[in-house]
């Protein structure tokens, strides 16, 4: 369970580029932060939330270049997260940081709707709290993350020095994340690189996109996949990162054709697998203390492997 009452705000400051120099200012917001939307963006204007070199601003106000925008949205305090005993598969640990093969089902860190039961209750009761602090009072020792419906391997750091070091991994692409999935069709090649910038979707802000519209924030995403099995209208994947946007694989093999088995959200079909077939089965890092190179390999789960039998027998 989570505590906590009252609100803060976060405050964020932009500077206004070329690029986006004469947007009125409403728009301006919700290019600058592609969390907002239009009306939120004019709500903030209207409580006198943003600011233009410290004076209050206008939602049909039009930005220039150089402008120093500052903008504060109101949130919900952070709420205190309960250690709570909850089973997690540790397959390695030690003074720094913790690898945990996490099942599909299990939320990564408390958040709207989920404020108990998550991966991050059960780590600060295994760890009695010693997690890094990098990720805040809801992401305590959370490097990188996995969807709720995704399994596999996940790295946790218990210091702010390896949670440090290991970021700066996938900063600099030098961490390997090696997924499986089972995807709709057949690819056409072996392998390919499917590189798309991934953005908020601009209507259901829960999902993510492919944002290719000049002005629209968005960030680069590159995923290389290679076929493992072809299983009649379906495909096995490995899908290796180089970046780690949110949904990155699921919303890449949606934009080639080929979304993944299971995943209703960006349109994979389910035949009545329980959810969808993508399995993080590879993980490798360099220890952030010793520069030992480390790699970490979760077999396939029952339910996958189950799915993939049933589909090699049926050809679903």
């Amino acid at each position: 369970m989570a505590k906590g009452s009252g609100f803060y705000a976060v405050t964020t400051e932009i500077f206004v580029t070329e690029e986006n120099a004469g947007k009125r200012m409403d728009v301006f917001l919700t290019i600058a932060d592609d969390t907002l939307t239009r009306s939120m963006a004019q709500k903030l204007l209207a409580d006198g939330h943003v600011t233009r070199g410290g004076k209050p601003a206008q939602k049909n106000d039009k930005v220039a270049a150089g402008d120093v925008i500052v903008f504060e949205r109101p949130q919900p305090a952070p709420c205190e997260t309960v250690p709570e005993d909850i089973p997690l598969d540790i397959v390695y640990e030690d003074d720094h940081l913790l690898v945990v093969n996490k099942p599909r089902g299990l939320v990564v860190h408390p958040g709207a709707g989920n404020w108990q039961g998550t991966m991050v209750n059960g780590l600060l009761h295994h760890c009695r709290g010693n997690l890094s602090g990098i990720g805040g009072v809801l992401r305590p020792g959370i490097v990188h993350r996995l969807d709720k419906d995704t399994s596999g391997m996940m790295v946790v750091a218990k210091n702010d020095a390896a949670h440090q070091g290991l970021a700066a991994q996938l900063a600099d692409k030098s961490m390997v994340r090696i997924y499986h999935a089972v995807c709709c069709g057949t690819l056409k090649h072996d392998k390919m690189r499917i590189e798309a910038p991934i953005g908020r979707h601009p209507v259901n802000r829960k999902k993510m996109a492919i944002v290719t519209e000049p002005g629209k924030r968005a960030r680069p995403a590159v995923t290389y996949v290679e076929v493992l099995e072809r299983l009649g209208k379906h495909t096995l994947i490995a899908a290796r990162l180089e970046t780690g946007r949110t949904h990155q694989i699921r919303v890449h093999m949606a934009h080639v054709g080929h979304p993944v088995l299971g995943d209703t959200v960006y349109g994979g079909s389910q035949p009545d697998l329980g959810g969808q077939m993508l399995h993080a089965a590879q993980l490798s890092f360099i220890h952030p203390a010793t520069g030992e190179t480390m790699t970490f390999t979760a077999p396939w789960p029952e339910y996958f492997a189950q799915a993939v039998d049933r589909i090699r027998s049926t050809k679903i």
